[in-house]
């Protein structure tokens, strides 16, 4: 409760002296990049929200995928917890992701596959690739370890920092650098836009809804768009809750071939 309480006072103090707050722009790159973080993966202790996600390929053919999403945070920019549990369409059906995200280390991801009864390790190797068909990184869902990235802020605007980033290991990922757009009052990144090793724009991540939930500005709207080929995917969060007092064991293996009934109710 407090948690919440200093979020809205410092929202509010934010809107009353905007002028103030810009007169004092922040220059460590390394403090925006951990509030952003946190603006963005860390609201409140814990949290619940149903996704519903559309996929267009180049021509303009949609798929739908709708899905609970529980997080649970140990600290805040520590360790999470994630358990995403889908319900449409009928082929991926009771398909449930869990990841246990380290800072400090790589995460660990598993996938439970119902129609093969099957458990699935997720490597580290395998979190730039397609979360469920979607142009969707796993590691979109759960966020990037911001130690894995070089910062550098490149520009600070009226409304935004732009922030640059490459990686420390080229040969782990496929992009050479990416840039993030992070709203000032919010501290919420975005948009996000990644090159290849030819320095050619590629992808984009864009944030096309806010709106504040329990006082937390939230995200209800993003997009990811594959620049070469024309395809998209969309997500649209709803039912968003947070602190909603959810116990570490919600997040155990067990939860993967039987998900927590009690914590994917929509709230009332």
């Amino acid at each position: 409760m407090f948690k919440q309480l200093a979020s809205i006072f410092s929202i509010s103090l934010t809107m009353l002296f905007t002028t103030a707050v810009w007169a004092e722009d922040l220059t460590d790159v390394n403090v925006i990049i951990n509030q952003a973080t946190l603006a963005a993966y860390y609201q409140g202790d814990d949290g619940r929200s149903e996704a519903r996600m559309v996929i267009e390929d180049a021509q303009g053919r949609k798929q739908q995928r709708q899905f609970t999403i529980l997080r649970r945070d140990h600290e805040d920019g520590g360790d999470q917890q994630f358990l995403v549990v889908f319900s449409r369409p009928a082929d991926v059906r009771n398909t449930v992701f869990l990841v246990e995200k380290h800072a400090q280390g790589d995460d660990d991801r598993w996938l439970y596959l119902p129609g093969l009864d099957l458990v699935k390790r997720i490597s580290a190797g395998d979190k730039r690739t397609s979360f469920v068909g979607s142009h969707y990184f796993y590691e979109d869902v759960s966020g990037r370890n911001s130690d894995d990235d070089n910062h550098r802020l490149i520009e600070t605007t009226e409304k935004y920092y732009l922030v640059e980033n490459t990686p420390k290991d080229a040969n782990s990922v496929e992009f050479s650098r990416y840039q993030v757009w992070i709203e000032k009052v919010s501290m919420l990144p975005v948009k996000i836009e990644y090159y290849d090793s030819s320095d050619k724009l590629y992808r984009r991540v864009e944030v096309l809804g806010t709106k504040e939930v329990q006082g937390i500005p939230t995200v209800t709207k993003s997009r990811v768009s594959d620049l070469i080929s024309g395809a998209s995917t969309t997500m649209e969060f709803r039912f968003i809750r947070y602190d909603m007092g959810m116990e570490s064991s919600v997040f155990s293996e067990r939860s993967l071939r039987n998900p927590p009934r009690q914590w994917l109710k929509r709230p009332e």
